[in-house]
């Protein structure tokens, strides 16, 4: 047996061809990581971890820990990377849930808390103590056999609503995703992607690393997303990921034109819905039409717009290959026609193995014929493009009466002087839920809320009409730029309280 998801990633084992290119033009080659990989593998096997321990690690973005996944890969350990916004308290929940072997991170002690009710708490240390222990350690490693079903990473959901969950994602599951969205997106090893997003989410790490690992490409590799550097590196690379508010930073810097991005073969967004007008905007700018998928952290990759074709605004594409994909009632699971709003369900090789230590809680998030429920509602066009029409908890039932709020969002946004909007439901005494607008304004606009609520009366039945308008300067959002609303929720709910 072989180590299946690291044998996928090591096409260029042996290359000089470079893995990092790093924004201040340092480099390192794909036979240079590999040999540092095997001395980080054998500082862990110093540290008693053993195949199928988990490592967690919350420590700031850098290429050592892009090398520490991979020599987790090759020790056969779980990798457990964790948010930097985390709390302490947060942190030693997830370290105690997954009952973690060892954990890098900046301070190289343990959270408040870890390790308590009979938990043996892990080694901890930070990444430069790390990196010391392996600077004395050869660099050759023999790497450990893992097959398709071993589980290679484990990623906590949000949490929005009690526990959090851990999503156990096995070698085949990223390695799948990787290859069929390498060909999908055609990389090959003269990709140089510009790397600017966080790695310890499934989009920064699943999704950019592995993809321009198995194509052989390199990575143009960014602490973080800053405008002014990501438009400097783009005339030396051919392809770009981000979430939508890089883009929409991006358009707000007079740097950003045609000339600019004259190299690039492919922009890419994820991880939160792309606003049609952040669509055109980059278009009429850059001449690219950015490509939006759609993902989640049980799944990674699910569908995406062509590489050749329409790349259809407002919409996530169609199902990537060797993935079934459907809209189904989220009573019966039943599949619905086309046009009809649902359930989005899946199957394929990328859907996970299940949440950490929570059998019940698995099974009831897979239907009986083995699909996994997303809990984001949907609908099919005509051209079979999958249009996400929000999350069901996000549904809004008012007087009994279903609203999707991205319909009534999609108006909002249409609005002369609005810049975005989200809509929730917050609690009333008559409707059990009143539809209520939440307006950001574009800079220097003038918007009343009556105005809104009277663009919107002859365009929606009045029970989709939203109550009250609120402004504020800017929605809340999470690290990967996904609006918050149930913390708008959370603070308007007494908004319709006597």
């Amino acid at each position: 047996m072989t180590n299946h998801l690291f044998d996928g990633l090591s096409r260029g084992q042996t290359s000089d061809n470079a893995l990092f290119l790093e924004h201040q033009g340092q480099s390192l080659s794909y036979a240079e990581a590999w040999a540092r990989s095997a001395q980080l593998a054998r500082a862990l096997v110093s540290l008693g971890v053993e195949p199928d321990d988990r490592v967690a690690v919350q420590a700031e973005k850098s290429v050592e820990m892009v090398l520490l996944y991979l020599a987790c890969l090759r020790a056969g350990a779980i990798f457990l990377p964790l948010n930097t916004a985390y709390t302490s308290a947060e942190m030693a929940y997830f370290i105690d849930d997954a009952e973690a072997a060892v954990l890098v991170n900046d301070s190289g002690a343990l959270p408040d808390g870890a390790g308590g009710a009979g938990k043996k708490p892990p080694v901890a240390l930070t990444m430069a103590q790390l990196s010391v222990l392996a600077d004395g350690m050869a660099a050759d490693f023999a790497t450990v056999a893992r097959g398709p079903d071993d589980l290679a990473a484990i990623l906590y959901t949000s949490g929005t609503t009690g526990r959090s969950k851990g999503a156990m994602l096995s070698h085949d599951n990223l390695l799948s995703n990787a290859r069929a969205l390498k060909a999908h997106w055609r990389f090959t090893d003269a990709d140089r992607l510009v790397h600017a997003l966080p790695i310890f989410h499934a989009h920064g790490l699943f999704v950019a690393i592995n993809v321009t690992m198995v194509a052989g490409g390199s990575l143009i590799f960014h602490k973080k997303f800053d405008a002014d550097a990501v438009l400097a590196d783009l005339p030396r690379a051919t392809s770009f990921m981000g979430v939508p508010t890089f883009y929409t930073r991006l358009l707000q810097h007079e740097g950003l034109t045609k000339a600019a991005c004259a190299q690039i073969r492919l922009f890419v967004s994820g991880s939160a819905p792309l606003l049609a007008e952040t669509h055109r905007a980059f278009e009429e700018r850059t001449g690219h039409r950015i490509l939006e998928r759609y993902g989640m952290t049980e799944t990674t990759m699910i569908a995406s717009n062509p590489y050749e074709g329409e790349r259809r605004a407002g919409t996530v594409g169609q199902a990537l290959p060797g993935i079934t994909l459907r809209v189904a009632d989220p009573e019966s699971h039943a599949p619905l026609a086309q046009g009809e709003t649902g359930m989005v369900e899946l199957r394929g090789p990328n859907v996970f193995k299940g949440y950490w230590r929570m059998p019940e809680k698995t099974a009831s998030e897979f239907t009986k014929d083995g699909f996994f429920i997303t809990g984001d509602l949907g609908k099919f066009d005509a051209d079979g493009y999958l249009h996400i029409v929000g999350r069901d908890k996000d549904l809004v039932i008012s007087g009994g009466y279903n609203v999707y709020p991205i319909e009534v969002e999609t108006l909002i946004d249409a609005i002369d002087g609005v810049l975005e909007s989200a809509v929730i439901g917050v609690p009333h005494p008559d409707f059990g839920e009143a539809v209520t607008a939440v307006v950001v304004a574009k800079p220097g606009a003038a918007l009343e809320g009556a105005a809104i609520l009277a663009g919107l009366a002859t365009q929606l039945a009045r029970f989709k009409q939203p109550k009250e308008v609120i402004f504020m300067d800017e929605l809340p959002r999470n690290t990967m730029g996904k609006v918050q609303k149930s913390e708008l929720r959370r603070r308007f709910q007494d908004l319709y309280r006597a």
